[in-house]
């Protein structure tokens, strides 16, 4: 299986994702950013965990897609590509990013 990690300019790699608005639900959020980022339409969502990683409280989701073979970077991401996933070790990441990945894939 592969896992679609997005990069801004001038970052690390990281999952999409993004802040929950106000009057927005955490599956809300997920599904905007990963559109907004990613250009992928949600075709299901599911929750994995919560993380709090210093200040910030992570919703994370597994998402299936629509357009899986449409991925693109959009808006502020640079980059976006699929990877392995056991190549989370080789890319430039943060700590929370890596946990969250080895974390679903303990699930596995």
């Amino acid at each position: 299986g592969h896992i679609l990690f997005v990069r801004k300019a001038r970052s690390k790699w990281a999952l999409p994702g993004g802040k929950v608005e106000r009057d927005e639900r955490p599956v809300g959020a997920a599904e905007r950013e990963l559109e907004e980022e990613t250009g992928l339409n949600v075709d299901g969502l599911l929750y994995l965990q919560e993380l709090k990683a210093r200040d910030t409280l992570h919703h994370v989701f597994e998402a299936s897609v629509v357009n899986i073979a449409q991925a693109r970077p959009c808006n502020e991401i640079v980059d976006c590509q699929w990877y392995a996933f056991g190549a989370v070790d080789e890319l430039d990441t943060t700590d929370a990013t890596r946990h969250i990945v080895k974390s679903f894939l303990r699930r596995l």
